[in-house]
Order: structure tokens, then sequence, then C-alpha cells
């Protein structure tokens, strides 16, 4: 009977003792999975120490006098000087919100003003348009200057590389991105050429062209540049923008310092609307 009696009372007990003993292991195990990574500075070797002992393991310096506390709900309490030891951030690549029903009006206007001035050179002088003299004589022709062309082989340069790249940033940022662009890269090159050449003498939308395509080729260089994912073709940029400088050194009327001013203020303008997107 004693062995019996002692039996039943045995048998309900064990299962209590499993189930609180179950429920301080969830207890524990969900505080140490949520707690953050801590860590407090020895003051003799400094190095970095759990903050829950009361010796450094390295030097046997004094951390603390008592250990820390444990609450009722089993959670360890956070010691005074712990430090959280955050993962390191990773630069934000910029993203864009790419509209491909929007139609480029900015870069159709361009397109046309070229093709306008394609008929407009057969009653009008190309010498009385494009960029012959010192801009102190005739401002506007900073801009007149930028549609004429006397060469074929560069005018199919130039006008592909504004149609192509002035649609894909007129997509990414709108016109204004583009008129922008054509006054640094198209009228600053103008601009520049008047300033820096003693013998001012340059046609052609080449600065035009380089600064729409450095614009575009930024995002994707800094997604290169981090090792992730890109949809764009800079094989074929790259192509273009050669072809551009080599069309800018090889042919008179087109000027290379037109040329290094465009893609500088492409580079430049692509930089300052990549930061511009990531914080958006």
């Amino acid at each position: 009977m004693t062995s019996a009696r002692s039996w039943r009372r045995s048998s309900p007990r064990l299962p209590a003792r499993r189930k609180r003993h179950a429920r301080y292991l969830r207890q524990s195990g969900a505080s140490v999975s949520t707690e953050p990574d801590l860590f407090v500075i020895c003051k003799n070797c400094s190095s970095e120490v759990s903050p829950y002992i009361t010796e450094c393991p390295y030097c046997g310096h004094r951390l603390r006098k008592r250990a820390p506390k444990i609450e009722r709900s089993g959670q360890v309490k956070r010691p005074r000087g712990a430090k959280v030891r955050r993962p390191a951030r990773t630069p934000a690549m910029p993203t864009f919100a790419v509209d491909e029903t929007r139609r480029p009006y900015a870069t159709l206007t361009l397109l046309g003003a070229s093709l306008f001035f394609i008929l407009l050179v057969v009653f009008v002088s190309r010498a009385d348009l494009g960029l012959v003299t010192h801009l102190s004589d005739d401002p506007w022709r900073a801009v007149s200057s930028i549609f004429v062309y006397d060469n074929v082989w560069y005018q199919l340069a130039a006008l592909l590389a504004i149609g192509i790249y002035g649609w894909r940033v007129e997509l990414r940022h709108g016109p204004m991105a583009i008129l922008t662009l054509f006054l640094l890269g198209g009228v600053g090159g103008m601009v520049a050429v008047s300033a820096l050449d003693s013998t001012p003498f340059a046609y052609g939308g080449n600065g035009l062209g380089l600064a729409l395509l450095c614009a575009w080729a930024v995002p994707d260089l800094l997604r290169r540049r981090a090792r992730e994912d890109y949809d764009g073709d800079l094989l074929g940029t790259l192509v273009i923008a050669v072809l551009l400088f080599a069309m800018s050194a090889a042919t008179v009327e087109a000027s290379i310092i037109a040329a290094l001013t465009g893609a500088i203020a492409g580079l430049a303008a692509g930089l300052v609307l990549a930061r511009f997107a990531r914080r958006r």
C-alpha cells in the first residue's frame, strides 16, 4: 500500500516539474534570441567582453561588483554601460520609378529642333548660326550652334546619343532634367569653347549627347561598383561615348572642349540626381 500510495503521489508531480522547466526554458530562450548583441569594454586590456560577467576573462580585471539581475520572467536585465553591436549599414543604391508610358517631350523637342535646322541651313549659311566667333559678339550662338552640323556621320552619332539617353533620362527624372543638362552640357560646352579657345569654332551637340549619356550611366556605375545587379548596357554606352569623343577629336567642327565639358557636367548631374533619388 505504501509503494502504491507513493506511486500515485509522484506521478502527477513529474509532469508539473517538466512543465515548469519547459516554461523556464522557453522564457530564457526567447530572451536570448531577442536580446541584442551587447558588450562592454574592459578598462584594463580594452577587450570586448560579455556584460553578464564580473571579471574579464583575458586579464582578470574586476568589471562589476555583482552579477546582473535576473527578472522573474527569466529575462536578464541589461547592465549599465553595455553597448549594442549593430551590423554595418550598406549604402543604399538609387532607385527610380520609371514610367514607360510617359512621352519624352523634351527629348523630342531637341530632336525636332535639330531636324528644323537641317532645313534651315538650306536657306541660311551655317557660319551665321554656328559658333565661329566669341560669344561676346553674338551670345545666341551658344544655343543655335548646338543644332548645326556639317558632317553627316557626326550628326548621326550626336543625335543617336541625344535620342537614346535623353529618352531614358527623361523617363527617370522628367523634362526638367533634360533642360538642365541641355544648359550645362550643351550651352555650357559652347561657352567653354568660347572662353578657352582663342579662335572658337564649334558645331553640333556632342557636349549635349555626352552629358545625357553620362547622367544616365552614373546609377549603373554606382551599382556595378557596389557589386549589385544593374539593367543598363554599359558596354554599348561605352562604345557610343568613345565614338563621340573620337568624332570630337577627328572632326574639325566638333570641339573636344565641348565634349569634355558635357561629360563632366553629365557626371556631376548624374551624381546629384542619384543622391536625390536615394533620399526619396
